[in-house]
């Protein structure tokens, strides 16, 4: 027996313990980090995976009472079909007859439950289905199984890069309604010609190489009118990377990418109106679109009186549709849209145009809550807010004009619910006569028939498999169509994550995250926390539906680990209060809530050691993983940082400006890993793919070139011809290691044992 006095809590208590006790409990107490346990870990990768049945993730409806669906059950693939009027649910075909055809057909061997075909089309009357193969388009005769190959499908192997520029100097003769003219771009400028008789006509004289007119030419429905825009291209800026290994030759390649960056010169478009008849050009003043970020979503009214589009002002803090007069080309703003942090313009923003143009339906968080408000398009007034709460509008699914309904998805509907389970709901234009859909305990997923009379619903938690139910429009269960079947995963030995909430920095607001832990977990060991993290103000992350395997979190945890996942503040979809913490701010990545929040589960759980903290994460993550080191490495001790923009000024432009703000101000260095790597405390990892065409690799050079300067120790991987990505399989084996070693305390077996 031992007897000594502990006092510690990390970095803010004194820790006073003997040598000997230490290695005591690191020989003895920590039996984790073993051949056994890496041996597990690569095992659940596929060990989890493919046990759980009777999950069907799409539901095809062919009618208003018909559809289809692909169930999973042990034997293989099952094709369903529903009628939803009758309630009767039976196999789509003889699976046995459908696969000795097919392999007939494709001359190859194709069992019953490996049928892999799509886009099922039945005809009762003929007693045939339509589908298609992976090249082929097919019927089949239901009372022989005879096939008819109807034609065959080329495959897409069309790859575009996400920043690529668009050529608007290029394109194709654009022809008026009436079939009377087309309309094209020459020498900078805009001309049209007379289809009879070939006679062209230049409209436009003030084009030029600098500032042209582009391609994007929209015609009026009424054919007399032309509303064409000259463009002011972007600055033309390119990232460079070299790839030291390509596959077909020997010397390297030097790689490039259109990339803009925060603070670059972004394009400019002057929409100017053209009267055919009268062949003349009417300027449209820019004075309300001066500052773009963007100008798009360009579109004429169907009675031709005026074209609409959208403006988004640089600094992403004002947002407007403007209409133009296609008579006299005077400006409108309808909608003026703004906010003194940020507007979430590239998840939020939702905009529907009634067919007669006299209204508009728009989504806004002017009130604290991403909610929907009609407009009058005439006036530009607000009619009325539609939907009303302190919880927010996730998704519009539709807009019924007809009935002046709106179905759409909302969450944080129940104070007894996770406030990030999406709920299907619908509600009229004048914001009466609200209805949900779903009222369970979990997260939803609602296919609704076309008349939306029929739907199915099919909700599940990350702690509960999935339930399969056809409903009514009243709500009504008609059938149970599927309950997940977990039986094989628990053989396994499988866990279920535990959803666990903590009150966050102002000790008001809930929240929310999983814990992850091993197969073998035993409550009597101690347990180093490892965070995996993705804290981008784009979303919310933690999983609300079940899922047998998690990749970035259940192989980690096999190794001995406690591994855990929070949606701190500064992340979406909650109020914009909650949102509004990222901006400016992104180096807070919610770290204040996190800390609170594992603080609490390590006093629940004393099996959580709150002195050894890991963090892992990629892309956005891989920020928020370096910043762990150098902001908070109070709490910290260990990083992974994989891919990550270490500096938003280094980042692609539309991502970083909407939360960090424009002009570029100090606030990008405040919040900067390399311009703060002399804070860095820990143990680092940096993982970058050498031909990382997403986040630009050079951030994490940059941060690595600061933390030598600074004398910092730290390890760089860096894997050649890979792009953005978490370091693929070599990077997932130094990442194990690096947190056996450094939170374990123990030598990781060699790679070479583990797969023997």
């Amino acid at each position: 027996m031992y007897s000594f006095i502990l006092m510690y809590s990390k970095k803010t208590y004194l820790c006073k313990i003997c040598v000997f006790i230490t290695l005591f409990n690191s020989l003895f107490s920590f039996a984790q980090g073993t051949l056994k346990d890496y041996k597990r870990s690569i095992a659940v990768d596929t060990l989890f995976k493919n046990k759980t049945y009777n999950t069907p993730t799409a539901f095809y409806w062919q009618n208003n009472q018909l559809f289809w669906y692909v169930n999973n059950t042990p034997q293989g693939k099952e094709y369903i079909k529903v009628n939803a009027l009758s309630s009767s649910q039976e196999l789509a075909f003889d699976h046995e007859r459908m696969a000795k055809s097919l392999s007939i057909l494709t001359e190859g061997t194709i069992t019953s439950g490996k049928i892999a075909i799509t886009d099922l089309e039945f005809n009762t009357e003929q007693n045939s289905v339509l589908f298609n193969t992976d090249s082929l388009k097919v019927k089949c005769n239901l009372s022989d199984y005879t096939l008819t190959v109807l034609d065959t499908l080329e495959k897409s192997n069309r790859q575009h890069y996400w920043g690529s520029k668009d050529d608007e100097r290029e394109g194709e003769p654009v022809v008026s309604p009436d079939k009377k003219y087309t309309a094209y771009v020459k020498n900078y400028n805009l001309y049209i010609k007379n289809i009879k008789t070939e006679e062209e006509t230049q409209l436009s004289y003030d084009g030029s190489n600098g500032y042209y007119y582009s391609w994007q030419i929209k015609w009026a429905p009424d054919g007399k009118k032309i509303m064409a825009y000259k463009l002011r291209p972007a600055e033309d800026h390119k990232i460079y990377f070299v790839e030291s290994s390509p596959t077909d030759q020997l010397q390297p390649k030097l790689q490039s990418r259109d990339y803009l960056k925060p603070g670059d010169q972004v394009a400019f478009r002057s929409p100017q109106l053209f009267l055919i008849a009268s062949k003349k050009h009417i300027r449209i003043p820019t004075d309300e679109f001066q500052q773009q970020f963007h100008l798009g979503t360009i579109q004429w009214l169907e009675d031709s009186g005026a074209f609409r589009f959208e403006y988004n002002e640089r600094g992403h803090q004002k947002y407007r549709v403007i209409s133009v007069d296609a008579t006299t080309g005077k400006v409108q703003v309808i909608i003026n849209e703004t906010s003194p942090t940020f507007i979430d313009y590239s998840e939020k923003k939702y905009r529907y145009d009634t067919s007669d143009g006299a209204q508009i339906i728009w989504a806004s968080e002017r009130d604290g809550w991403n909610h929907l408000y009609l407009y009058d398009a005439k006036t530009g007034k607000v009619i009325r807010q539609i939907t009303k709460g302190k919880w927010p509008v996730r998704e519009v699914v539709k807009v019924d004009e007809e009935n002046k309904r709106i179905y759409f998805i909302a969450s944080g509907l129940d104070q007894d619910q996770d406030p990030y389970f999406k709920h299907y709901c619908s509600i009229d234009f004048n914001g009466k006569n609200f209805k949900r859909y779903t009222e369970e305990n979990g997260n939803h997923k609602v296919s609704f028939s076309d008349d939306y009379q029929y739907y199915v619903d099919q909700y599940s938690r990350v702690d509960m498999p999935p339930v399969t139910l056809l409903k009514n429009q009243k709500g009504e269960i008609i059938k149970e169509l599927q309950k997940a079947d977990i039986s094989e995963l628990l053989a396994t030995g499988w866990k279920s994550p535990e959803v666990f909430n903590a009150k966050g920095r102002d000790g008001k607001t809930d929240i929310w995250g999983i814990i992850v832990r091993p197969t073998n977990f035993d409550p009597s060991k101690t347990y180093p926390i490892i965070e995996y993290i993705y804290a981008g103000p784009h979303d919310s992350f933690v999983p609300k539906s079940f899922q047998s395997y998690y990749w970035s979190m259940s192989s980690l945890a096999e190794l001995g680990f406690i591994v855990v996942q929070i949606d701190g503040m500064g992340t979406s979809n909650r109020s914009k209060a909650f949102h509004n913490v990222c901006w400016k701010n992104l180096k807070d990545a919610g770290f204040p809530d996190r800390k609170l929040w594992m603080q609490a589960a390590a006093k629940k759980y004393p099996y959580m050691n709150i002195e050894k903290v890991g963090i892992r994460g990629t892309s956005a993550g891989g920020q928020n993983a370096g910043a762990a080191l150098v902001f908070n490495s109070d709490f910290y001790d260990v990083a992974v940082a994989s891919c990550g923009c270490h500096d938003n000024r280094m980042d692609k432009i539309w991502w970083n400006e909407q939360w960090m703000g424009f002009p570029i101000g100090p606030q990008y260095a405040a919040c900067s890993n390399i311009e703060n790597a002399t804070q860095m405390e820990g143990d680092l990892m940096l993982i970058v793919g050498e031909v990382d065409d997403n986040v630009d690799p050079a951030s994490t050079y940059q941060f690595a070139n600061a933390l030598i300067k600074a004398g910092k120790n730290f390890e760089l991987v860096v894997v050649p011809g890979m792009g953005h990505s978490s370091g693929g399989t070599f990077g997932d084996k130094k990442r194990k290691d690096f947190f056996v070693k450094k939170l374990l305390e123990v030598d990781p077996p060699s790679w070479d044992e583990i797969y023997n």
